[in-house]
């Protein structure tokens, strides 16, 4: 499984918004800046993740983004879900499509859904907080959980 460019371009977003967490609120140029992604891409994505609820605009002179929560209520399945909708592995997943040539046969679609529970379920153990830390103090953690 790979996720999509605008995924782990959502992701490198948070964590720029998250190093902001509890300091000035930040632009979506600054996001891009900081971040090297292109400022539409930000856009969007800071569009997408708003009205998924990880992310807050203020208006204002000391408007700018915000995040919705606080980092470590946000893990890495929200901010996945938010960008590419909901964690399913085969198409068969998504409930109501039917475009599988297998499909009447098949003996492994029923339990797809509870593959897709589990990849939910490890995305959602990793909180934003983690993946805004600098890399060496996150290679440490993951020492740690080893």
């Amino acid at each position: 499984m790979r996720l999509s460019s605008m995924a782990d371009y959502a992701v490198v977003t948070m964590s720029a918004a998250a190093r902001h967490c509890g300091h000035a609120r930040v632009s979506a140029q600054q996001l891009a800046d900081e971040t090297g992604l292109p400022a539409p891409t930000v856009q969007k994505l800071v569009s997408k993740l708003s009205a998924a609820g990880l992310l807050k605009s203020v208006r204002g002179a000391h408007g700018g983004l915000k995040l919705a929560r606080p980092a470590a209520a946000i893990t890495l399945a929200d901010i996945v879900e938010a960008v590419e909708g909901p964690i399913a592995l085969t198409p068969c997943s998504d409930h109501g499509r039917h475009d599988c040539t297998l499909e009447a046969a098949c003996t492994v679609r029923p339990h797809w859904p509870a593959v897709d529970a589990a990849l939910r379920g490890a995305l959602a153990g990793i909180p934003l907080t983690q993946l805004s830390r600098p890399a060496a103090t996150a290679a440490l953690g993951a020492e740690v959980m080893a």
